[in-house]
């Protein structure tokens, strides 16, 4: 479902601060990868001392807090810092914590921290019909959902679905060997490029009309392995073929490779999933919310890999 537009910026790509539009924002996970283009959205829309940038690192903020992005300091364990953290903050992103095993407990604290501090919107970003799939990375999500809708605060959910960027490991092993060995069958996957998750981010964060919904983000198209080795053909200037494997031979070949047992079983699950069409819903989400076509596979790749 998709709420109203972004507001138009007005001269200067700032909102006129006497019609009581501008409002604090905070990001945390503000220095990884999907954070920073938040920031970097933000800034085209909102006057620096209107961002709030919450890290765990403040030396690899640096460059923020030189143009004038307030810096703060806190972990998801820490509740009283990620209270002062969230001090004076109208609208919370909350970037879902990388630590898969952990996001729970991190999840909460972040919302009990914003109820604290008096926030008044949270965004969060979860995962493909988190609520109802199968999908191994659900059940935390699923959790972190309900806790949030049950909070009082509003809240807007993004379903964000498989970054393109997930892939850049198999154009390097493709590289190599020129195969992309995955069980993922004939599975299609409806990804698009962090940067389009990102633009969503900063359109439910700027818009009007998104509070107490739910987006299901994805990208416009659901590929399958074929064309994924068909787009990394044409990347890397060489043939590249897919080779389909049942999850235990993935999970021998993962092993002998180097990986630990317990991570070749996650990767092999998440293949399965795949399989079995958990990532391949096109919901149009994403584009609408937008204003624009999502990245396509062959150009989100090159982008990054750039």
């Amino acid at each position: 479902m998709c709420g109203k537009p972004a507001r138009p910026a007005r001269a200067g790509g700032l909102e006129n601060p006497e019609e009581g539009e501008n409002m604090k924002i905070a990001v945390t996970g503000a220095n990884g990868k999907l954070g920073r283009l938040v920031i970097q959205g933000l800034l085209e829309r909102q006057a620096p001392g209107d961002i709030v940038a919450v890290v765990r690192n403040e030396a690899k903020a640096a460059d923020l807090a030189q143009l004038g992005i307030a810096v703060r300091v806190a972990s998801y364990e820490d509740v009283p810092a990620l209270e002062a953290a969230f001090a004076g903050v109208d609208q919370l992103l909350l970037v879902s914590s990388n630590e898969v095993g952990k996001r729970i407990p991190q999840h909460q604290n972040a919302i009990d921290a914003a109820k604290s501090a008096g926030v008044k919107h949270v965004v969060y970003t979860s995962a493909p019909k988190a609520t109802t799939s199968k999908l191994i990375l659900a059940p935390e999500h699923k959790a972190t959902e309900e806790y949030l809708t049950s909070s009082g605060l509003d809240y807007t959910i993004l379903r964000n679905g498989w970054y393109t960027e997930n892939f850049l490991q198999a154009v390097e092993t493709a590289k190599q060997t020129g195969t992309i060995v995955s069980a993922a069958g004939e599975g299609r996957v409806a990804s698009a490029s962090r940067a389009d998750y990102a633009a969503g981010a900063v359109a439910a964060l700027l818009g009007e009309g998104h509070e107490r919904k739910v987006y299901e983000f994805s990208g416009d198209y659901a590929w399958d392995y074929n064309e994924l080795a068909a787009a990394v053909s044409e990347i890397i200037g060489k043939p590249v073929t897919y080779q389909p494997v049942d999850g235990p031979t993935l999970i021998s070949i993962l092993m002998e490779a180097g990986l630990e047992k317990p991570t070749a079983e996650f990767v092999a699950t998440l293949d399965e999933n795949t399989a079995a069409g958990l990532l391949s819903d096109t919901s149009g989400d994403l584009s609408a919310l937008i204003g624009r076509p999502t990245t396509p596979l062959k150009e989100g790749l090159k982008a990054a890999l750039s």
